[in-house]
């Protein structure tokens, strides 16, 4: 199948029957809940970070140390969503547990020990599902410790839901599609102002 970075964002391509723990590419969006611009702005066609987005960025960046059998390539984070490319090297995803801190009544900073894997909630250890359930549990997480500590100086709301329930992706099936997706992910801060997803093209 071809690669249409208009309709493949847009939706989920997922095949029934494909197991999404095998050796692969995978081009991922994960979007905001309600499509909330959370993450930063576009200026100049270039993504500038808030707080909560460079706490997605660590979060992404730290998976291959979380789940030894990923690897990643392109990926950009926008106003309300993500993109990026996860590979599965193999069905061993042993590894570090992703290590959460809480603060407790006191103030102390406490430890929360989050397996890399998510049997419990019907996702296969090691697969696509298990890894980005894990990003948004995480990264939403950490948002909300941020906030919460540094309530002074912000509105103090936590947001429960940081990503939306679900999330779409695409298995990259060769090189020619590879290359299409990678030039889409590098250019996507600079076509914002055309996305979708940009609240500034809703019409009132």
């Amino acid at each position: 199948m071809k690669f249409d970075p208009q309709k493949h964002h847009r939706r989920s391509i997922r095949l029934p029957e494909y197991d999404y723990a095998k050796i692969g590419a995978y081009f991922v969006t994960i979007c905001t809940y309600q499509r909330e611009c959370l993450f930063g702005e576009i200026a100049d066609g270039l993504m500038c970070l808030n707080n909560m987005g460079l706490i997605v960025q660590m979060c992404w960046h730290k998976l291959p140390c979380h789940f030894i059998n990923v690897q990643l390539d392109s990926f950009v984070i926008m106003p309300n969503h993500l993109h990026g490319i996860i590979i599965i090297i193999g069905d061993d995803c042993r590894g570090k547990p992703l290590v959460q801190t809480n603060q407790n009544s006191n103030s102390e900073i406490s430890t929360q020990v989050l397996r890399p894997s998510s049997q419990s909630q019907g996702k296969k250890p090691g697969s696509l599902g298990a890894i980005i359930q894990n990003f948004k549990s995480v990264s939403t997480r950490k948002i909300n410790q941020v906030r919460a500590r540094y309530s002074h100086l912000a509105d103090g709301i936590q947001h429960p839901y940081i990503w939306q329930r679900n999330y779409y992706e695409h298995v990259i099936r060769n090189e020619e599609s590879w290359d299409r997706i990678r030039q889409y992910i590098v250019e996507n801060p600079i076509l914002w102002a055309e996305d979708k997803d940009n609240p500034g093209n809703h019409v009132k």
